[in-house]
């Protein structure tokens, strides 16, 4: 059973940065899809970010290209979603996802925005 925790959710004024981290208790986490999804409040959960499992492949929601990049290290079996340019509707509560045969997902870490 694969874990993954999140860690660096918090409250930021617009235009701030967070970055998140989500660390695997798996132990072929360099095999693993990563992705970061987000659900705010009256929402239904969307995607934001993803990556192979060697880091060469990256994907992102046109909402977050060019301010948010996720990266991971193999090494420590974690992944990052650095966020800058943060917006008001960048809030959200930010999930952190890995495929790898089955799906899993972390418990979330809220993210609020002010403006």
């Amino acid at each position: 059973q694969v874990q993954l925790v999140e860690s660096g959710g918090g409250l930021v004024q617009a235009g701030g940065s967070l970055r998140l981290s989500c660390t695997s208790s798996g132990r072929t986490f360099s095999r693993y899809t990563m992705g970061w999804f987000r659900q705010a409040p009256g929402k239904e959960r969307e995607f934001v970010a993803g990556i192979s499992w060697r880091g060469g492949v990256t994907r992102y929601a046109g909402s977050v290209k060019g301010r948010f990049t996720i990266s991971r290290d193999n090494a420590k079996n974690t992944v990052y979603l650095q966020m800058n340019s943060l917006k008001p509707e960048d809030t959200a509560v930010y999930y952190c996802y890995a495929h790898y045969i089955d799906d899993y997902w972390g418990q979330g870490t809220q993210v609020t925005v002010s403006s």
